[in-house]
């Protein structure tokens, strides 16, 4: 087999792993009445994964030492946080998150 189709099959392959990773779930919680408490501490996991995220994009690890704080990540982070609390839409605080890490970049970078 060729290298390109190997890498084809790969990709697909992966694509594929992901796709039924993200849609069984689903399928398979679809027929099962969950309890209350159950979808309760459902609804706290999306929270607790952005937040574990968040807090480690803002600090880089050293081995050996403490964790030092990303200024440009906690900087862009201001704006976003804002933008979430008074829009309450996933795609305004990922788009104001994108542009103002990217205004940052760019301004900082020079």
């Amino acid at each position: 087999m060729p290298s390109s189709e190997f890498v084809l099959i790969t990709i697909l392959a992966c694509g594929l792993a992901t796709w039924l990773s993200r849609i069984l779930p689903f399928v398979f919680l679809k027929k099962f009445n969950l309890s209350e408490g159950v979808l309760e501490f459902l609804s706290f996991v999306p929270v607790a994964i952005m937040s574990g995220l968040w807090f480690s994009s803002l600090f880089v690890q050293h081995l050996g030492h403490l964790p030092s704080l990303n200024v440009g990540n906690l900087l862009a982070s201001l704006p976003t946080v804002i933008a979430a609390i008074l829009s309450k839409s996933l795609l305004v605080t990922v788009l104001v998150g994108v542009i103002s890490l990217g205004l940052l970049n760019l301004f900082l970078a020079h």
